[in-house]
């Protein structure tokens, strides 16, 4: 669903007495009954109550802050590492030398894999190997000064040689050097993507797509056990990098607003009820999930009064179901009537003649 913040045209620091005058006056603005001309004013009334019913209650609004703050560290770490994509496919392959992604790390780094200095490292090596003089005058002393001369331009070959490594070589390096590990397989980054999804998608089972930044299409399945929140790790199937096991998919399930909406697994949906009703009681029925429910409105049921049907939410994992919460809302009628009027006015300025 949209920002309910945005919504209701509130700030994030906004008061419950705000949030709720917020509500009460977009609620009247888009109410379906003074909007008969716009065909989308039962979506705008009832996203306005979902944004309300998120606000007005603590633990569901900081429960809603915190899972923003961190939706937003993803989609930062997710174009810090498309970004660094980018300029790695940008750069072109230079030429290859004897000196591997891991040299290359350890000489940056000043420590190879296994903690030793790279500097200590390359002066045993040296030591390890006779220099190529030392091997001229031990092979041959009048060849000396002639294989000096032929040796003396490789050397000066092979310092233009040393190029880097390639760009996806280097970031699995650099990976294995923050995590410590050279030997063990390492794990590409994830996929973090969200999908969005209706009710009746989650009742059908249907299997929305997605796409993956490499082409991939993954079918992210739901049913039981799926609501608004729902975290689906897919194994194998996120970034995929050379030198390290493939990264998973890690999808955030968003159910989009519609006639109902999601609390868990339990459902709410708006019912509209007259005063007199609403003052008297009275019997209804209510489009549910998987059909028409019969609902008893108690006598003196006020806005917002709420009405628990068991059974008749979302599918958990263990087979059992949430309920279906159907929340009153006063309804005024089509026209002015003289005797409601009057009423009210007699309640609020007292009798009169």
């Amino acid at each position: 669903m949209r920002d309910p913040y945005s919504v209701l045209g509130v700030k994030r620091n906004a008061g419950q007495e705000e949030i709720k005058a917020a509500w009460r006056s977009l609620a009247k603005a888009v109410h379906p009954d003074q909007n008969h001309d716009d065909p989308n004013a039962t979506v705008r009334f009832t996203e306005a109550g979902r944004a309300y019913d998120i606000l007005r209650d603590p633990d569901k609004r900081s429960r809603y802050d915190r899972q923003q703050r961190e939706a937003e560290l993803r989609r930062m770490e997710q174009m810090r590492r498309q970004q660094a994509e980018r300029k790695a496919r940008s750069e072109a392959p230079p030429r290859m030398s004897n000196e591997d992604a891991e040299d290359m790390i350890a000489r940056i780094f000043g420590v190879d894999s296994r903690g030793q200095p790279a500097e200590a490292k390359a002066q045993a090596q040296s030591q390890a190997q006779p220099r190529p003089q030392q091997q001229a005058q031990a092979a041959a002393g009048p060849a000396q000064d002639a294989r000096k001369a032929a040796d003396e331009p490789e050397a000066e070959e092979a310092a233009p040689g040393r190029s880097l490594a390639p760009a996806a070589n280097l970031i699995s390096a650099i990976i294995r050097r923050i995590r410590g590990s050279r030997a063990k397989a390492e794990t590409a980054p994830d996929f973090v993507a969200d999908v969005t999804v209706s009710v009746e998608d989650i009742l059908n089972k249907v299997r929305p797509t997605l796409e993956t930044p490499d082409g991939q299409t993954l079918r992210v399945p739901v049913g039981a056990g799926s609501t608004d929140g729902q975290v689906i790790r897919l194994k194998e199937t996120g970034y995929r990098i050379e030198g390290l096991r493939r990264g998973d998919a890690v999808i955030t399930l968003r159910v989009a607003p519609g006639r109902f909406r999601v609390d868990g697994f339990d459902l709410k949906v708006d019912l509209p009820v007259t005063i007199e009703n609403a003052v008297l009681g009275c019997e209804t029925t209510i489009d549910g999930p998987l059909g028409p429910l019969a609902v008893t409105v108690p006598a003196w049921s006020g806005s917002d009064h709420q009405i628990r049907i068991p059974g008749e939410g979302l599918l958990m994992e263990n087979g059992e179901r949430g309920d279906l919460v159907a929340e009153i809302r006063l309804l005024l009628w089509e026209k002015p009537d003289d005797k409601m009027i009057d009423l009210m006015r007699s309640l609020r300025e007292g009798l009169y003649l």
